[in-house]
């Protein structure tokens, strides 16, 4: 696990910052440790909250920023399609500002790895549901922006905060 994440920072790193190609590849030894839950940030949905209400919320939430959802992934389908036993629910929603990303990919072409922003929905091995997405900060902190990019994409990341946080609290 320590290895996964050190690699993801790498490539997060190598993505960012480079604005030609590398001759030479980072060496995951010579990069400081990092978790997994580092890179993620992770909302509990409340009890009394259904997975399908945090879904419906979030959904209603992205629409009044303006957040589209351009796509949705049913994985826990594909799991029991499959035949696999012990299927717990994983959904897969991917929002974007399109305005936000088209300013992004003009500016670095690799932005494109990490777009349209996605939050997972997923029960735990006790069905407990948690809202899960990559910590934008991490990325923000990372990457050397231009002054009139950086506070888009912190709106982008407020509004995905305000998204996880309306479906993990169920808010309609």
């Amino acid at each position: 696990m320590r290895y996964l994440s050190l690699i993801l920072c790498c490539l997060l790193q190598q993505a960012v910052f480079a604005t030609e190609p590398s001759a030479t590849t980072a060496n995951p030894a010579n990069m400081p440790a990092m978790t997994l839950a580092q890179t993620i940030v992770k909302f509990p949905i409340a009890e009394g909250v259904s997975m399908d209400s945090a879904i419906d919320s979030m959904k209603l939430r992205a629409n009044s920023l303006n957040m589209k959802l351009v796509a949705h992934q049913p994985m826990w389908k594909e799991f029991e399609a499959q035949g696999h036993q012990k299927v717990r629910r994983v959904e897969i929603f991917q929002f974007c500002n399109i305005d936000v990303a088209r300013d992004m990919l003009d500016f670095n072409i690799d932005f494109v790895a990490y777009m349209p922003c996605r939050i997972a929905a997923i029960e735990d091995d006790t069905g407990k549901g948690w809202l899960v997405m990559m910590n934008l900060d991490l990325l923000m902190q990372l990457t050397q922006m231009p002054p009139d990019l950086l506070p888009k994409a912190q709106k982008v990341r407020d509004d995905l905060m305000e998204i996880i946080q309306a479906g993990a609290n169920g808010e309609l």
